[in-house]
């Protein structure tokens, strides 16, 4: 399938320069230093390593976003699954991955993404939460349940830059 094909020469690349850039006490430096299996990983990371994000990690790179998701946050994704992706109307996916559509798709990726840190401890009752769009999505708990635009958060990731919340439908930007 296209999505995985996509995903996975970031994973192969990524490893491969971790494992075989040098050998061990050769004064690494930058994040080649810095791999290790114990750290907090990234958000991008996060999704790589997930098998229910590989649609939103094709996406990532397709936009040309994926420093967005690696960057030293703190930032806040709301992750859409495979499934939430699937759910889009049939062909959707394919054309949003084509280079001609790549400001759209980096637009939506974005929409999936605030500056700061949200979880559970700072999202009470019903807010808003500014994207790094410009626009605002709604966030309420309600009965224990936490939704985002209606989508629901099906579970959330710490990661080192800020936080995943894995949600069940994909988020579109309002149109202009």
């Amino acid at each position: 399938m296209v999505f995985l094909a996509c995903g996975a020469p970031v994973e192969q690349s990524s490893s491969t320069q971790g494992s075989n850039a040098a050998p061990e006490g050769d004064g690494l430096r930058g994040q080649a230093a810095v791999i290790d299996d114990e750290s907090d990983q990234d958000i991008l990371k996060v999704a790589l390593g997930s098998k229910d994000h590989s649609t939103l990690v094709a996406a990532a790179q397709a936009a040309e976003m994926e420093h967005v998701l690696s960057n030293a946050g703190p930032l806040t994704v709301f992750a859409p699954t495979n499934a939430a992706f699937d759910a889009l109307p049939a062909g959707t996916v394919e054309d949003l991955l084509k280079p001609e559509n790549k400001a759209t798709l980096a637009n939506i990726i974005t929409y999936h993404a605030a500056p700061g840190s949200y979880n559970a401890d700072n999202i009470k009752g019903v807010m808003g939460i500014g994207q790094a769009t410009g626009d605002k999505v709604k966030v309420e708990v309600k009965d224990g349940q936490t939704t985002v635009n209606g989508a629901k958060v099906l579970g959330t990731v710490k990661a080192s830059n800020g936080y995943v919340h894995v949600i069940d439908q994909v988020l579109l930007p309002p149109e202009d």
